[in-house]
């Protein structure tokens, strides 16, 4: 996927859009990511042994062509290129600037 786990991401598109966050959690198999702060929800719990119940906010995945990368505070569309050592890398496509280390 073109979006990784600790990636800062801007929401553009849906209920959260304009929203700003970093990647929590990706979901390859169902193309999603959970980002913090965004399409928060509330979940009603019951009590059990480990944790008391109550109202329980939490964020909730949203699709991967919702969100945008934020390269140098900027939104960027993501390409791969691979490079002289044969490491794979992420790219910014306008400027083809590499975004991995």
């Amino acid at each position: 996927m073109k979006i990784r786990k600790g990636d800062r991401v801007k929401v553009i598109a849906g209920r959260s859009k304009g929203k700003v966050g970093d990647v929590l959690r990706v979901l390859p198999a169902e193309s999603r990511v959970v980002v913090s702060g965004v399409n928060v929800i509330k979940r009603h719990t019951k009590p059990s042994r480990t944790g008391e119940g109550g109202i329980i906010e939490r964020e909730a995945a949203i699709h991967v062509s919702n969100v945008a990368l934020l390269h140098d505070d900027k939104p960027t569309r993501v390409g791969f290129k691979f490079l002289e050592d044969g490491r794979k890398v992420r790219v910014a496509r306008a400027s083809g600037e590499t975004i991995d280390r």
